[in-house]
């Protein structure tokens, strides 16, 4: 689907909530509380009852969409821009294109974004086999010159990635890149009959990777492909530059805090990119996802 195509088939609340409907409930429409058969109600809100519990509700109750004041439509072209940007989009390009250049508030385009990728994180992460590449990296900090070299004067956050050759990807922030830490997630995510985990030359994989057959890359001595193998980490590697160009020339600045969430849509996005369905799929998981509200999401994290 192109972008005028889903603009000119979901160009009103109706047509949206029918699409929801749909989704949420394709065997017919049940109540989200009891789980019983529901019926609609005759109003223009398209509201279903359940005689069960006594429960009045619509598509959007208990989803992404609740409680939201934004156009269905809109909600809708912000899914499908964000599924199509391969580097992401930013929220004020959002609000720039779909309220106006300098209109609207960027805020609402702001916490419109967050939902869609609370979204793409419920998406379920099956155990990686075949041959499997691990590797880190570090984002953020701020490097200023001090006047001999240039040096990081902010906390880089690290990150975990592991991705199946010729299949999925996964994306961690992470305390740390120490043996326990990368143990964790290769115990999470990398299933026990896995052929090979092919790292770089950093002494934690060692002890994290185990009794699973471990090859490794020298990068220190520019070792990047082992001569006449296939041994290599390019492929993670490739995903890392991708989300990194995301940052430079999208996001521009990623908090922390938020960084599990970028990571999440980056990687759901890289995960269903050869997918015709891609924008469908996403709205699916949009009306079976948990409501996020904008206080959990501002909420500053526990001391």
């Amino acid at each position: 689907m192109t972008l005028l195509e889903v603009t000119a088939m979901f160009s009103t609340d109706e047509k949206c909530r029918e699409m929801l409907k749909r989704l949420r409930w394709p065997s017919g429409v049940e109540c989200p509380r009891c789980k019983m058969p529901a019926v609609e109600l005759a109003t223009a809100r398209e509201l279903f009852y359940c005689g069960q519990c006594d429960y009045q509700f619509s598509a959007t109750a208990g989803t992404i969409f609740n409680d939201s004041h934004v156009p269905l439509a809109k909600w809708f072209a912000t899914t499908y821009l964000m599924c199509e940007s391969k580097k992401g989009i930013s929220a004020n390009q959002i609000r720039n294109m779909l309220w106006g250049k300098n209109k609207g508030s960027y805020k609402t385009a702001w916490f419109l974004c967050h939902r869609i990728r609370a979204a793409m994180s419920s998406a379920e992460r099956p155990m990686l086999d075949g041959t499997v590449e691990m590797d880190e990296t570090y984002v953020g900090g701020k490097e200023r010159y001090t006047g001999t070299h240039w040096k990081n004067t902010g906390k880089k956050q690290v990150v975990i990635g592991i991705r199946q050759r010729g299949g999925d990807l996964r994306f961690f922030h992470a305390e740390d890149a120490r043996t326990g830490t990368l143990e964790k997630y290769i115990k999470e995510n990398i299933s026990t009959d896995v052929d090979v985990i092919v790292t770089d030359e950093l002494p934690a994989y060692r002890k994290a990777v185990g009794d699973h057959k471990h090859e490794t890359v020298n990068h220190s001595a520019k070792e990047y492909v082992r001569f006449g193998t296939d041994i290599h980490t390019n492929t993670v590697e490739s995903a890392f530059s991708l989300f990194k160009r995301g940052i430079i020339g999208s996001w521009h600045k990623i908090s922390a805090k938020h960084l599990p969430a970028y990571l999440a849509e980056m990687e759901f996005r890289f995960n269903r990119r050869k997918r015709s369905d891609l924008f469908i799929d996403t709205l699916r998981h949009m009306v079976t996802a948990d409501p996020l509200t904008f206080e959990r999401l501002t909420k500053e994290p526990a001391a």
